[in-house]
């Protein structure tokens, strides 16, 4: 029997659950003893001109050991937006701010304490004179560019795409109905369980190591690098456990730089550990978009154009999030097919907090653009929402469909996810309570939100297109373990990844070990992001598995004197068999022990997948019912269905294992953003729990969703479907029409 498509128990849970896990806050290692610790002085004010730094007076606080300022990082490169021929590189920074501040939290200084304890007083003795500027914090106010924030830049635009120019004034032409509407996509702060961190140490070689908790190793050492003006070569990255990461720890951050060269500088380990109050301030937000769209169609309810006109708002300085755009555009008509349909974007700076990535990244904003204007398209011509939507939708394809955008989606049927979502929660019935409520005058009304969504899985990134690294090892005694370039943090790679080389190998998950996060054993690696890993991750943890019985094939034949193409592999029993013979045997970790008697190896296979042909879409959708209680003003939820859809040749039997954890995160955090002290009620597809007051709060309403979700998952979330299309599919984030 397979174990793919069985219930397993997590692998890394126990650990997590007993002795817990260990954070970068928690490392000790012999290079780190006697380690300093480093505060950063931040900015209390938008936007201003450092007139002074006076350091002295921290310096002669009890503890201190030495207090730096940007003049003293002077040598070190400055900071350039990526993607040199898309975003404006006038919008430069340093390390730690030399002239202007440009965010509440933009760090100026950093001062370094004996003892942990001391360094929050002591950055207070740091005396800074600010000149203060006018804040930009409007995305019209910095469109206009009457203040600016890089003077070299000439205006506030980080980037383009497209052009208001070139949009069709005829694209409505035709249309019986045309809605227009402006929605705000709000800012959000990713406030991971661990906030930043890093601990560095510098080795008599001149090498640093740094532990940092990230998305993905490689690219946190090739970041430090660049910050660092050293060779990758130099830097090694240590990822411990992790906290949450929801897209803000990819790559290394300024502070993760001024850290390391503190420890090189004052010649001893350095740490850093960052405040609640600075991570919600300083570390990267997300989201942050503004939408124009316009819709128009038919009374009968065909949508026959779409324009989307997008501002993002970049922050201070322009990073990840200044490009998401592209994403937004790329996504912009959802599932739905639609004979005409434009979209442009521009990026701005402003006063506020840089935006990284965060849960999807673009994409989520594309599908709030497009559910929104088809349930305007809808109360406008008097439809139901979900007619409309099923009306629209494309038609069910096995080969892969190419939007007007771009996108490539590989295979899907979007109404029958639809309306398996609405059956399961009963959507006639519900639209019936609901309009009886209206009509007796409830004092607890019901509202119904239906939501779409088709999510791009398995993209590249700046450095090139979708790549990943893997290697398989089988060790004398019959354990085996794997090296992956992917960065689990909460995602159960662990598991998964030993589920795959399980059913390949026929080695027990229990006697697989997958190690990650460590450059210097895993060089190459793409880090986990972007619902890439189990596609990418586990189709190379899958093809070196392959690769190594077929290594181990020649060497079989030559232990048991038989032809190889005579072999048979059996993970029955993970030995190769002479067909015929059954008890001409031997396996695999006889071969490797005799491997190792013989040349002190380990049969090994390294695979990694330098091209994968294009990016997946997946498509969730999902029906919610939020409560409005006219009297106290609140709205709770009353009712979720999701549905997702997992291609049948990916890794669709790791649904079981991965899919109920997903998810419940997904609706945890899609809750947070709602007011969850009114969350008084939660019923997941028909099955009504009602948490006590106690769980009211966000943290508490997160154990009662991660408790309580999962069983219902199991019965009806997941629909498998026939698909000839040889690409694996991944499980991204669920939309939740929240």
């Amino acid at each position: 029997m397979s174990i793919l498509g069985t219930r397993v128990l997590r692998t890394e849970d126990p650990r997590f659950l007993t002795s817990g896990g260990v954070y970068t806050e928690d490392v000790t290692d012999e290079r780190l003893s006697g380690a300093c610790h480093v505060f950063f002085v931040r900015s209390p004010v938008a936007h201003a001109r450092i007139a002074r730094i006076d350091v002295s007076p921290a310096l002669a606080a009890p503890g201190v050991l030495a207090a730096f300022t940007g003049a003293d990082l002077a040598d070190l490169p400055s900071i350039h937006p990526i993607m040199p021929a898309l975003l404006n590189q006038s919008m430069s920074r340093t390390l730690l701010c030399t002239d202007v501040v440009r965010f509440v939290g933009d760090a100026v200084a950093a001062v370094v304490t004996e003892q942990p304890y001391q360094g929050e007083d002591a950055v207070e003795l740091v005396d800074v004179e600010y000149d203060p500027l006018p804040a930009v914090v409007d995305l019209d106010a910095a469109l206009s560019g009457e203040v600016l924030l890089f003077e070299a830049a000439g205006s506030n635009i980080a980037a383009k795409f497209g052009s208001a120019s070139a949009l069709q004034p005829d694209l409505f032409d035709g249309c019986e109905v045309v809605v227009e509407h402006t929605i705000v996509n709000q800012r959000v702060a990713p406030a991971p369980l661990e906030a930043r961190a890093a601990a560095a140490a510098w080795g008599q070689d001149g090498r640093l190591t740094a532990w940092i908790p990230n998305q993905g190793a490689q690219g946190t050492r090739d970041g430090m690098a660049r910050l660092l003006g050293i060779e990758p070569s130099q830097v090694r990255v240590i990822t411990p456990d992790v906290g949450g990461a929801f897209g803000a720890k990819f790559g290394a951050d300024p502070e993760h730089a001024v850290v390391a060269w503190i420890a090189r500088r004052l010649g001893r380990p350095a740490r850093w550990t960052e405040t609640r109050y600075e991570n919600l301030i300083a570390m990267t937000h997300g989201r942050a978009q503004r939408h124009k769209l316009t819709i128009g169609g038919s009374r009968a309810g065909d949508v026959r154009a779409y324009r989307l006109e997008i501002l993002q708002d970049s922050g201070a300085y322009p990073r990840i999030g200044a490009v998401l755009p592209f994403l937004t555009i790329m996504m912009a008509t959802g599932p739905y097919a639609i004979d005409r349909a434009e979209a442009i974007g521009v990026s701005v700076v402003t006063n506020t907090t840089p935006v990284g990535a965060y849960r999807g990244a673009g994409r989520p904003e594309a599908t709030a653009a497009i559910e929104r204007a088809f349930d305007l398209f809808a109360a406008e011509i008097g439809a139901d929402p979900a007619d409309v939507r099923r009306r629209n939708l494309l038609p069910p394809f096995t080969e892969p469909h190419e939007t007007a955008f771009g996108a490539l989606y590989d295979s899907g049927d979007y109404a029958a996810a639809l309306d398996r979502a609405l059956g399961a929660a009963g959507y006639g019935g519900l639209r019936a309570e609901q309009e009886a409520r209206r009509a007796s005058g409830d004092a607890v009304q019901l509202g119904i939100g239906i939501a779409c969504y088709v999510e791009i899985t398995g993209g590249g990134d700046e450095a090139g297109p979708p790549q990943e690294n893997a290697s398989v090892q089988v060790h004398p005694g019959g354990t085996a373990t794997i090296l992956t370039g992917t960065s689990p943090h909460g995602q159960g790679h662990s598991t998964a990844w030993a589920m795959i080389a399980s059913e390949e190998l026929g080695i027990p998950v229990e006697q697989i070990t997958v190690r990650w996060g460590d450059t210097d054993l895993i060089p190459e690696g793409g880090g986990t992001g972007g619902s890439r890993s189990l596609q990418q991750g586990g189709a190379a943890v899958q093809q070196a598995a392959r690769e190594l019985i077929d290594l181990a094939r020649p060497r079989a034949a030559a232990a048991l004197e038989a032809n190889a193409d005579d072999l048979r592999f059996d993970p029955a029993v993970s030995a190769f068999a002479v067909a015929g013979d059954p008890e001409a045997a031997v396996s695999l970790a006889q071969l490797a022990a005799d491997l190792r008697e013989v040349s002190q190896e380990v049969a090994r296979v390294d695979q990694k997948i330098l091209e994968v042909q294009s990016a997946v879409a997946t498509p969730p959708g999902g029906v919610s019912i939020p409560r409005l209680d006219e009297h106290r003003h609140h709205v709770g939820v009353h009712e979720l269905s999701p549905r997702l859809q997992c291609g049948a040749n990916g890794f669709p039997h790791q649904a079981p294992v991965v899919v109920p954890q997903r998810l419940g995160s997904s609706l945890a955090q899609a809750l947070g953003l709602q007011d969850a002290q009114d969350a008084h009620e939660v019923r997941v597809a028909g099955r009504i729990e009602e948490p006590p007051q106690a769980i009211r709060s966000p943290d508490r309403l997160f154990e009662f969703i991660g408790g309580n979700l999962p069983r219902q998952l199991r019965e009806n979330t997941v629909q498998e479907l026939e698909d000839s299309s040889p690409r694996p599919h991944k499980v991204g984030r669920p939309g939740l029409p929240l």
